[in-house]
């Protein structure tokens, strides 16, 4: 019986899907789903390893031989069919992903509708996949350019986002005729699974959209980076975990997206309306309970209005309510484990320990052990941890700089380079700061920056590649250049 009060109990599926049919792993084992905020079990689901990998990779080669000639309009209904079928079943898939994941209903509810909207997009934009046509360089030859789906694709996706991770790699892929094999993350395979579900009611045919769950994530990964019929690899995470996943790659010599870590600055210049920047602060660190990876990591302020800010800061930051996904009243949720609200408590430890200030928060509550208070620190500096690694919790450093050549330095001081954010009125500050700063994505009085329109993707060692908007396509084709001669 299903702890989930789920309308569609169907759509809680513990088998792995392969080949449209669901499977359990050829070794019998199973691992357990739990729910964060409180250790309880949501589920066993089954644990495959390699072996179920590599015939999943073969039967998605087999399945996108006649996908790939289907029209794109053919294509897009069925993935349209997809997206209504999410929409349809928003609040299930909604408790899913509260249930494994933590975070609070209401931006569960928004995260399935983000993730839908790239289904969506997606599916009307493969009909806009345009070649080209080359001026002649001699009068009896026609050049020409045509694009074609990349082949088999390898994805695998974090827990933070376990909805829209996944249909913003899987989308494009089906959408231009490949085929797709996913590994979501052990931490939250039952979002995955409910897709699949939807993708098999939808009518996506067998073997085009796979998934493997297992926390065997060495030997999946593995598979995927090695097997030579894996064209192109797309991956969300850790900067270090991608490094290993690209050294795999290279192998086989296959395309590779990353969208890796981010260590986001918010630039409040002192002309900046306080109020605003201090919402779109708060908005910006505390989404997720800080864990994305376009989270506010450096809060930088202006010492004019530095004190000011802090305060306001503060007094909104005390106004969250820690608690229960599931509960109305909470604004912020767990954890996504015990072990990770330990590791933001030691950034919080070691810059006190270096002279940091707690204005309110600071510790692992005693709701439970994956619950970390909404926390801001002041007076700090470059010294300590908090200012170059990436915090993934409820924490919010705020920094202090004196002048704009300072700020664009003190953003640019680390080795990521995802999303970034300035407030300010002045704008001609706003195209000198950003041009200078060396981000992906620059935000302006504004926070709320993705869309499935817009190209979401960073820079340096924050990754590669573009998911979303029009250039989202681009990984999932390969340009073919045909000459005709003896015209």
């Amino acid at each position: 019986m299903s702890i989930l009060n789920l309308k569609d109990q169907s759509l809680l599926r513990t088998q792995s899907y392969i080949n449209g049919e669901w499977l359990d792993a050829d070794s019998g084992k199973t691992f357990a789903v739990t729910d964060p905020s409180n250790g309880r079990e949501i589920a066993q689901v089954a644990d495959l390893g390699a072996a179920e990998t590599r015939r999943a990779i073969e039967v998605a080669d087999q399945a996108m031989q006649g996908w790939k000639k289907k029209t794109a309009k053919e294509r897009s209904v069925i993935l349209r069919k997809w997206f209504d079928l999410m929409m349809e079943n928003q609040d299930d898939l909604a408790i899913i992903m509260t249930a494994e994941q933590g975070k609070v209903f209401a931006e569960s509810k928004g995260e399935v509708a983000y993730g839908a909207s790239f289904v969506e997009w997606f599916a009307e934009e493969a009909k806009r996949v345009y070649g080209d046509v080359i001026p002649n360089t001699t009068a009896d030859r026609r050049s020409i350019v045509i694009k074609q789906p990349i082949g088999v694709v390898a994805a695998v996706t974090p827990w933070n986002f376990p909805n829209a991770m996944i249909t913003r790699k899987a989308a494009p892929a089906l959408a231009v005729g490949c085929a797709i094999v996913l590994k979501p993350a052990a931490e939250t395979p039952l979002s995955a699974l409910a897709l699949a579900e939807l993708a098999d009611r939808a009518g996506i045919p067998a073997g085009l959209f796979n998934v493997v769950a297992g926390t065997a994530a060495p030997e999946i990964g593995a598979e995927l980076t090695s097997n030579p019929i894996v064209k192109k690899f797309t991956f969300t995470g850790s900067t270090p975990i991608g490094k290993l996943l690209m050294q795999q790659c290279a192998q086989t010599v296959k395309r590779t997206s990353m969208e890796l870590g981010g260590n986001a600055p918010v630039l409040v210049f002192e002309d900046a309306d306080l109020d605003k920047a201090v919402a779109g602060a708060i908005s910006a660190k505390y989404r997720n309970a800080g864990q994305t990876c376009i989270c506010a990591n450096r809060i930088i302020v202006q010492d004019t209005v530095y004190d000011a800010f802090v305060e306001k800061f503060t007094a909104a930051v005390n106004k969250f309510s820690l608690g229960n996904g599931f509960d109305s009243a909470t604004t912020i949720g767990p954890l996504i484990t015990a072990k990770a609200a330990a590791n933001v408590h030691a950034l919080v430890v070691d810059a006190q320990a270096k002279g940091a200030s707690v204005t309110t928060g600071g510790q692992i509550d005693t709701l439970g052990e994956a619950f970390y208070q909404p926390t801001v620190l002041a007076h700090l500096s470059n010294n300590m941890r908090i200012a170059k690694e990436e915090i993934f919790g409820p924490v919010a450093p705020v920094f202090k700089f004196s002048t704009e050549d300072e700020a664009i330095a003190m953003a640019n001081d680390t080795e990521f380079g995802l999303a970034s954010y300035i407030f300010t009125k002045d704008i001609s500050r706003v195209w000198r700061v950003s041009e200078a700063i060396d981000y992906g994505m620059v935000g302006v009085n504004e926070v709320a920056i993705s869309s499935e329109v817009i190209p979401f993707g960073g820079v340096k060692e924050s990754g590669q590649g573009r998911e979303g908007s029009k250039y989202g396509l681009d990984d999932y084709l390969e340009i073919k250049y045909i000459c005709m001669g003896d015209i």
